[in-house]
């Protein structure tokens, strides 16, 4: 796998893989109403033009055999969707297309945040996962994550519970 960091140009490539990824993974939990009204606001293109030129944010391509795979996002500092402090990095978005999956991606995907929240002097790796995704929850807990807390997350009209899961570094 090769991860490349997104660049404006790529925004339309990155929001193809958003709504094809979100949506393979949560579309048959979700109502298609609720679906939908989520897609459009989070992805919105001037939306993810804002996050993409954040720079407390990073978004990465993956790529296996040249083959768009997957992404992932990071956040620090306030970019952070929670207030986790300057001692945290937090994995906002984690996603492998479906033929790329149980191929150690994921893996390696955190691996690299964990780099990253090393390089950035950060002690601590965060990230939501759904209470009802726990497929999800079972591969973070391998990875030394453990339950720390829960925030809200809404999808179209739909308050859902995710978890808070934290990795000490």
């Amino acid at each position: 796998m090769k991860l490349k960091k997104i660049t404006l140009t790529e925004l339309p490539v990155l929001r193809q893989i958003s709504i094809e990824t979100f949506t393979d993974t949560f579309g048959a939990q979700n109502t298609p109403e609720n679906l939908a009204a989520y897609l459009a606001a989070a992805y919105d293109p001037a939306k993810l033009q804002q996050e993409l030129t954040d720079p407390l944010s990073q978004f990465y391509l993956a790529y296996v055999d040249q083959q768009l795979a997957g992404y992932l996002k990071i956040n620090y500092a306030t970019a952070q969707t929670e207030a986790m402090g300057d001692a945290a990095l937090e994995v906002e978005r984690i996603y492998v297309r479906p033929a790329f999956k149980r191929q150690g991606l994921g893996r390696q995907m955190i691996a690299r945040a964990i780099t990253l929240a090393q390089q950035l002097g950060k002690t601590k790796l965060w990230l939501g996962v759904w209470e009802h995704n726990l497929p999800a929850q079972q591969f973070y807990a391998k990875l030394g994550f453990i339950r720390s807390g829960q925030h809200s997350f809404v999808m179209g009209d739909d308050p859902q519970t995710d978890l808070i899961m934290t990795k000490e570094l």
